[in-house]
């Protein structure tokens, strides 16, 4: 376990729903297939307008009783709760917020899921004591999350884990070129642009869901005009600031800094020119998993 580091994640927060009708429910809302997720498999989402824009993301699991949980972004979870209740109708559902009652926790590092009695898939799936623990359904190397109801002790494995600062995963993200939440812009973001389709966030196969004909659209025309990538930063930058090309292009956006990592969201037709913010120099470094049309 020494290998092995945690951190917990106290910007996420926890919903459930609840009901006989909740996969059928959320199978006709979100962007991923509710057929895919059991007690064995964890799945990754998100809700669009229906003009195919974002509006949250969230992990999808299945609790150790009838409900579904979703783990998402704290500052915007009562949103979300909000908006699914606008679609509840006559559905037989309940959206509830067990409030601080839970704690999210990421478990990573090498060899992360075998350590835990799990196969080395994403979203790999598993009770622990009373909660959930998973394989990150985006990327294997982000290693585990675990949802568990907060109380005095916890679970043996996972106090002989060594605790680390949040910067520490966040660095593995931004070397791995995931997207978290705070990354994308709700309603203006475009799901494809930020990788959702290669990281398992968006099922083609599924059938209909809410901005599903504008997403689909998108996946057919076969190409994208910008992407989310990691970029190398030589100097000093911040979220947000503009990412420019020779003669003063606009080329994309930081979305997400630390340190020397960052993500942007880039023009793809910029990816070979001398990229700047502000005296910075921003260097592309497209993930192996991700591949670009140029």
């Amino acid at each position: 376990m020494r290998a092995l580091r945690r951190v917990s994640l106290g910007q996420r927060r926890l919903l459930a729903v609840t009901g006989a009708d909740r996969r059928e429910f959320l199978q006709g809302l979100v962007t991923g297939d509710l057929r895919r997720l059991s007690r064995e498999r964890a799945i990754w989402a998100a809700l669009l307008t229906p003009q195919g824009k974002y509006l949250f993301d969230f992990f999808l699991v299945e609790g150790n009783g009838d409900a579904l949980l979703l783990e998402t972004d704290a500052e915007r979870a009562e949103a979300l709760r909000a908006r699914l209740s606008m679609y509840r109708l006559r559905a037989k559902v309940e959206i509830l917020d067990p409030g601080d009652g839970w704690e999210v926790t990421a478990i990573f590092g090498e060899g992360a899921p075998s350590a835990f009695g799990l196969a080395d898939e994403p979203g790999a799936a598993r009770p622990l004591g009373e909660g959930v623990l998973f394989v990150d359904p985006r990327h294997l190397r982000l290693g585990l999350r675990l949802l568990l109801p907060r109380g005095p002790a916890v679970p043996a494995p996972v106090a002989a884990v060594e605790e680390a600062p949040f910067a520490a995963y966040e660095d593995l993200r931004l070397a791995l070129g995931v997207p978290d939440s705070r990354d994308l812009v709700v309603e203006r973001s475009l799901p494809l642009e930020f990788n959702f389709f290669e990281l398992g966030g968006v099922a083609f196969d599924k059938g209909c869901y809410i901005g599903q004909e504008v997403t689909a659209r998108m996946k057919h025309r076969g190409r994208l005009r910008k992407r989310l990538l990691p970029v190398e930063i030589r100097g000093t930058a911040k979220p947000g600031d503009v990412v420019v090309a020779a003669g003063g292009r606009e080329a994309g956006t930081l979305r997400s800094v630390l340190g020397g990592r960052g993500l942007a969201l880039l023009r793809l037709d910029h990816l070979r020119d001398e990229l700047r913010t502000g005296e910075a120099v921003i260097l592309p470094r497209p993930p192996e998993w991700l591949k670009l049309q140029e």
